[in-house]
């Protein structure tokens, strides 16, 4: 793995010493000597990570992670906040800025890897889903409203079998977030995997006689659950080859024993906060590829969902020899109910139209809106004269309830319907539509209301 890494001390012994390990490691390295420059350099370089001193003149370090954290085009940066001090109260401060982490002075050469390792992680995928964000426009409307996500308390779980660890810990936590206890692993896995709503943060004793918390921990990350879910571990400051260890397999946070209330709350602030936003720009990513393949109107798919899966299914099943059909679907009169009731009424009668299809078809089936009033059904598996028995159910079902255009108004819908299933191994997408369409327009001019098979 490598990464740019911006690091920031007025010393230039300790940049120098920190540029040497890093440079040996592969990571890209910048550097400055006070928190302006700092904060220019994260302007040019984009680092994806900084190492940030938190005693320098001028602005210490503390305010430049204000600085970047508050501005929303570098709050996604992890910043490691890198000091000779280590009383709680300095890492308070530091978290409290939106410090992701802190190394300690004199820095050990394993710890500052694992933790430079597992934030930059991190890092790729929150640029990954911003990158796929920004493309469809969502990002700036997530970052103007960035402060929403620290709103509300989180959902942790919280997996311990000391009772006076326990106590303490949902004593810190208690009134900002909404804590679940469990003793063991095999009831951890239980309510994480049938929780109802997700949990944000995982907090893990790896100091157990009881269970094996890298075990555990190992299980969460294979898990579909709580693969993202941010894991913070608690562990004993003798147990430095836990902790890496623990790292290395993608743990979040960690808090060393005896446990400072106000430094776990912080942390715990800090790793929800991060899921939301995560969380937050995976989901804007998953609305924007559904709504590049589904109608807005009615929730089925669209024309381009259609011609890129029609081709598949179609070899699929020709190279199987197996059945296939395809109905043509077109609301007979549609320009009436939009003169005579109005476009809404119209979108009305679309809607309940969509939830008609659904009703009379499976789930394997391929129910798309092609254009204005016209749809078209995919039915795998299913021959011409199964398909003609389910276009026939379709159109009875439309014309034989009234649809509710207004409170008061409902009106009597129909629709014509063309038929056609595979031809042979040479047929293709294209063909099959025309057949079908060809199949709607002669049951278009020889009344509607009625299904026609293709010849």
């Amino acid at each position: 793995m490598t990464a740019r890494v911006l690091v920031v001390d007025d010393i230039l012994a300790n940049v120098r010493l920190l540029e040497a390990k890093l440079t040996a490691e592969y990571f890209e390295v910048v550097t400055a000597m006070n928190g302006l420059d700092a904060l220019d350099a994260i302007q040019r370089t984009k680092p994806d990570i900084v190492l940030l001193d938190v005693m320098m003149p001028g602005i210490d370090g503390v305010e430049v992670c204000k600085r970047i954290k508050s501005n929303p085009s570098t709050q996604h940066i992890p910043v490691v906040m890198v000091t000779a001090l280590d009383q709680p109260e300095d890492r308070l401060r530091g978290l409290q800025a939106g410090a992701d982490d802190f190394l300690t002075k004199p820095v050990n050469d394993i710890s500052l890897f694992c933790r430079v390792k597992s934030l930059v992680r991190l890092k790729m995928l929150t640029d990954e889903l911003r990158i796929r964000a920004e493309s469809n426009g969502t990002v700036g409307l997530l970052l103007k409203s960035d402060l929403g996500l620290v709103q509300g308390p989180g959902n942790v779980l919280l997996v311990d079998h000391r009772d006076s660890s326990i106590e303490r810990i949902t004593a810190a936590l208690q009134g900002h977030h909404t804590t679940q206890v469990a003793s063991d692993p095999i009831k951890a896995i239980e309510i994480a995997t049938s929780a109802t709503i997700p949990f944000e943060l995982l907090i893990v004793n790896l100091g157990s006689e009881t269970y094996d918390g890298l075990r555990l921990v190992s299980q969460f990350r294979s898990l579909e659950a709580t693969r993202q879910t941010p894991i913070l571990v608690i562990v004993d400051p003798t147990d430095q080859q836990l902790l890496l260890r623990a790292l290395d397999m993608g743990v979040n946070d960690y808090l060393m024993r005896p446990v400072d209330r106000q430094e776990l709350l912080a942390r715990a602030n800090t790793q929800v906060r991060r899921w939301r936003y995560t969380e937050q720009l995976r989901m804007n990513v998953k609305a924007s590829i559904e709504l590049a393949v589904t109608d807005s109107l009615t929730g089925l798919y669209n024309r381009r969902y259609l011609e890129t899966h029609l081709g598949h299914l179609l070899e699929h099943h020709v190279n199987r020899g197996k059945a296939l059909s395809v109905l043509a679907i077109d609301v007979d009169f549609f320009k009436a109910i939009n003169d005579s009731h109005g476009h809404f009424s119209g979108d009305k009668v679309l809607q309940e139209l969509a939830d008609r299809i659904r009703n009379t078809t499976r789930s394997i089936d391929l129910c798309c809106r092609t254009g204005g009033e016209e749809f078209v059904l995919v039915l795998p598996g299913t021959d011409l004269i199964a398909a003609t028995v389910i276009a026939e159910r379709l159109r009875k079902a439309v014309a034989g309830k009234s649809f509710a255009v207004k409170p008061s108004t409902a009106i009597t819908v129909t629709i014509s319907i063309g038929v056609a299933a595979i031809g042979g191994v040479d047929d293709t997408p294209t063909l099959l539509i025309d057949r079908a369409d060809t199949a709607l327009y002669a049951a278009k001019r020889e009344g509607r209301n009625r299904v026609n098979l293709a010849a």
